[in-house]
C-alpha cells in the first residue's frame, strides 16, 4: 500500500484530536450527563455530586479527569459547567506560558464559573504554584515591584470549578492532586456504549445506519468515542459515494439516500486497513516484529520502537494502551511481551522464527 494510505489508517485511530475536527467534534458532543455515553459508575456519582452543590448554591468541587486521549474528559468538563448552569472556560497547559498567562483567566472568572485545563501534566512550575492558592483560598499571589522594596499582595477571585484532565497522571505532582476533591479516571467503552454512541452521532448528521455495521463499527473504534465518530464520518463517505453510484446506474433523476450496511462498512475499513479488532497495519506490525524478530519478547520499548520507525512516546502513548487492553502484549520487568491470543489473532504459529523484514 502506498504512504497516503498509512498515513490515512494511521489517522483515523489516533485519538489525539485534530484541530481541524474542532467543528465537527462539538455537534456531536453531549451537552447533559443523561446524554453522555458509558462511564457508568462514574455518571452516577457526578450527577450527586452536582445536585448536592447547586442544592448548596456552591461551586462543584474541583474535579481531576484521567485517561487516554479521545474518551470524553473535554465533554464530560464541558457537561459540568452545562449541568451547573455555569460559564465554561478552557485552556492547555502548554498555552499558559507565563503566571500572568493563568492570572488573566482567573480574574476574569465569574462566580461557579468551570476553569478547564487540558494536558495539566504540563504546566510550569511557577504556574503550578499559583494555581495552589487559587484553589484552595481563591485567592492570587501577585509580586509588586522589584529587589527589597518588593511585595506581595493577595487578589481575590470569584470562586470557581477546576477540571483537570491529563492522560499521563504519573507526571502530576501530589501537591496538585491533593487539592482535587473529585478524581475520575476514564476507561475505554464498551461494545454497547459504542453501538449507542454510533447511533446517536448517525442521527446527529442525517445518516441512516443498520445495526449490523453499527454494532461491526463499534467493534473497529479501541472503545474511543472519538475514533468511533471518525471512522463514521468516513464510511458515510464510502456510503455515499456508494450510493450516488448506484443512482446513476438506475437512473440519472433518481436521487438514492446514503445507507450504512455491514458490507459498507467492511468495504471501508478494508480500504482503510483497520480491522475488526480495531487493529491498524502498525499495530499487527508491532505484534508480528516480536513474534518474528524477538521470538514473542521480552523486547525493549526503545528497540521496539527503533523496528518500527517510532518514537517511544509515540509506541507507549499510542499504540501499546490498546493492545494491552485487548490482551495482545504485556509489559514487563524485562520488556514487551505477545500473548498467546496475539498468535491465535495473527494465525501465526508460535515456532515462528525470524523471517524477515515485515514492512513490504
Amino acid at each position: 500500500m502506498g504512504k497516503a494510505t498509512d498515513t490515512t489508517a494511521k489517522g483515523l485511530l489516533h485519538p489525539e484530536k485534530h484541530p481541524e475536527e474542532d467543528g465537527r467534534d462539538t455537534a456531536l458532543r453531549p451537552r447533559s450527563i443523561a446524554e453522555f455515553q458509558g462511564q457508568k459508575a462514574m455518571k452516577e456519582n457526578l450527577a450527586v455530586f452536582i445536585e448536592a452543590a447547586r442544592k448548596r448554591n456552591e461551586s462543584l468541587d474541583h474535579l481531576f479527569l484521567i485517561g487516554p486521549p479521545g474518551l470524553g474528559k473535554t465533554t464530560l468538563a464541558q457537561v459540568v459547567a452545562h449541568e451547573l448552569g455555569a460559564d465554561f472556560k478552557v485552556t492547555s497547559a502548554p498555552a499558559l506560558e507565563k503566571p500572568k498567562d493563568l492570572a488573566g483567566i482567573l480574574t476574569t472568572l465569574s462566580e461557579k464559573s468551570v476553569f478547564f485545563i487540558d494536558e495539566i501534566h504540563r504546566l510550569k512550575p511557577a504556574i503550578e504554584e499559583m494555581l495552589y492558592i487559587a484553589m484552595e483560598d481563591y485567592e492570587l499571589d501577585w509580586i509588586i515591584g522589584q529587589g527589597p522594596s518588593a511585595r506581595t499582595i493577595r487578589i481575590p477571585i470569584q470562586p470557581f470549578t477546576l477540571v483537570g484532565a491529563t492522560t499521563k497522571a504519573g507526571n502530576v505532582s501530589s501537591p496538585l492532586i491533593s487539592r482535587f476533591g473529585i478524581t475520575f479516571r476514564f476507561s475505554f467503552y464498551e461494545i454497547e456504549d459504542m453501538e449507542a454512541i454510533v447511533r446517536r452521532s448517525a442521527g446527529i448528521l442525517g445518516i441512516a445506519i443498520n445495526d449490523n455495521a453499527a454494532s461491526l463499527l463499534a467493534r473497529s473504534a479501541r472503545g474511543t468515542p472519538r475514533v468511533v465518530n471518525r471512522l463514521l464520518r468516513r464510511v458515510r463517505d464510502f456510503a455515499q459515494i456508494n450510493a450516488t453510484k448506484v443512482a446513476s446506474a438506475k437512473a440519472a433523476s433518481m436521487k438514492a439516500e446514503p445507507l450504512i450496511t455491514k458490507e459498507i462498512v467492511e468495504e471501508s475499513l478494508k480500504r482503510l486497513e483497520i480491522d475488526t479488532l480495531g487493529l491498524e497495519r502498525y499495530d499487527r506490525e508491532i505484534l508480528k516484529i516480536i513474534i518474528t524478530r524477538y521470538g514473542g519478547g521480552p523486547v525493549g520499548a526503545e528497540t521496539l520502537a527503533i523496528s518500527i520507525g517510532e518514537s517511544v512516546d509515540t509506541l507507549e502513548d499510542y499504540y501499546e494502551p490498546y493492545l494491552i487492553q485487548a490482551g495482545l502484549i504485556q509489559r514487563t520487568p524485562r520488556g514487551r511481551v505477545v500473548t498467546a491470543l496475539a498468535y491465535n489473532y495473527l494465525k501465526v504459529p508460535k515456532e515462528t522464527e525470524d523471517e524477515g523484514l515485515l514492512f513490504q
